[in-house]
Order: structure tokens, then sequence, then C-alpha cells
């Protein structure tokens, strides 16, 4: 899917990986980025369209839709992570993991894919996360969130077979924005990721393994389950 000339909308462009996907986009071409976020005054990028959307909300969803009107491309990009432990984390925080991570890029998927059809083309980009694959002592629960979120795209693909639409799942490791700030471990830094990223949704990569550790993790998936503690 190309990038020049399209009309974007991309959920949580208020920061981290989300502003850099809206910066980036501007700068490969794209006629019209709407930059989604709970709070649009807090989008600070020139050449944006800043809109309201909180993804855990269908009215917001369904105002987002209607304001786009039709889009090429939709990032999913938003996303929550509480640590919660899945034998005694806060059952609230779960829920929400669950509710921002695959409902809320499910609402959005339904909310636009309608359009795309009806045009015989468009695109999504659904950001999932190594967690997918991944056991800790601690964040399992957001793992669990984006394993359905990464089983979501693939299912997509079967059911938009043929509609011209296509299906791309981002794979990603440790990255430096705020959700893993005071984390001590090597990070990706948000501005390389998203450039690759973006160069292989527009060769039309459905499955992208954005950096080393998706790439050793997705070859490795065959192995005992054991090795795949944290």
């Amino acid at each position: 899917m190309k990038i020049k000339n399209s009309v974007v909308i991309v959920t949580g462009a208020n920061r981290g990986l989300g502003k850099q996907f809206a910066a980036q986009l501007l700068e490969r071409g794209a006629e019209r980025v709407y930059a989604a976020a709970r709070n649009p005054e807090l989008v600070d990028l020139p050449g944006v369209d800043a809109i309201r959307l909180d993804v855990t909300d269908q009215q917001h969803v369904d105002d987002a839709a209607h304001a786009v009107g039709h889009a090429d491309i939709v990032i999913n990009n938003a996303g929550f992570s509480s640590f919660a432990r899945l034998v005694d984390g806060d059952l609230n925080d779960i829920r929400r993991e669950i509710e921002v991570n695959y409902f809320g890029a499910l609402r959005m998927i339904r909310a636009f894919a309608p359009a795309m059809r009806n045009r015989g083309r468009g695109a999504f980009l659904n950001v999932s996360s190594v967690m997918a694959w991944l056991g800790y002592e601690h964040s399992n629960s957001y793992g669990a969130s984006k394993a359905a979120n990464w089983a979501m795209s693939n299912g997509l693909r079967e059911e938009l077979a043929g509609a011209g639409i296509q299906v791309s799942s981002v794979l990603l490791g440790s990255t430096d924005t705020d959700m893993m700030a005071g984390i001590d471990v090597p990070k990706n830094r948000p501005e390389e990721l998203v450039a690759t990223v973006l160069d292989q949704f527009e060769g039309g990569v459905n499955e992208i393994l954005a950096d080393d550790a998706a790439q050793g993790l997705k070859s490795g998936l065959s192995d005992d389950r054991g090795s795949f503690a944290g």
C-alpha cells in the first residue's frame, strides 16, 4: 500500500510511536493525516488534523469514521499496559488492556472496513508486540491482549481476502516510549523502528518483524514453550 497521496488515521498519535507514524507519513507524502488521541490538544505536530478518539468508546470511533469519511490507511497504534500479572493483577487493568489493545483496534477495523470494501482498496496496520509470544514475571495480561491483536490480523487477512485490503501486523520488542520509561533494557529508537515498519508496509509485507527481537522469536516459535520465558 503506497502512502503518497493517501488519507491516513493513526490512533494514539499524541506521543511515542503514534507521533512518529504521523510525522513520517507526512514526510512520505500522505495527502492527509488524522492524528487521533483521547486528548487531541496534546497533539503538537504541524500538518496533521488532530481529532478526539478514545478507542474504547464506540461513539468516539463512529464519530471519527464520520469525520474522516474514508481512510486509505488505518494505523491501530493506541496501546495500554498496566504491567498486571494474570494470577493476582487487578482485573480492571486487565480488562482495559483487552479493551484498548484488542477491542479498540477491532472497533476501528469494523468502522472503516466497509468503506474500504466498497472502494476496493485500503489497508490496516495493527501494532502488536513480541509480548504476544513471551512469558514474563509480569505484564502477561498485556501479552495476552497483544496475542489477541496478532491473531485478529491473521483472521482479517482471510475475511478480507479478495477485497483489495491489505492487513499488516507489526511485531516489535522494547522501544523507547513513555510505556517503557523507567525500564532499564536496550530499546529501539522510535524513529528508526517506524521507518523500518513503513518501508515494509509499503512493500506489502503482511507480518512485519520490526527488530531483531521479533525476528529471533518468530524463528523459534516451534521450540518448546519453556524457552519463551523472558
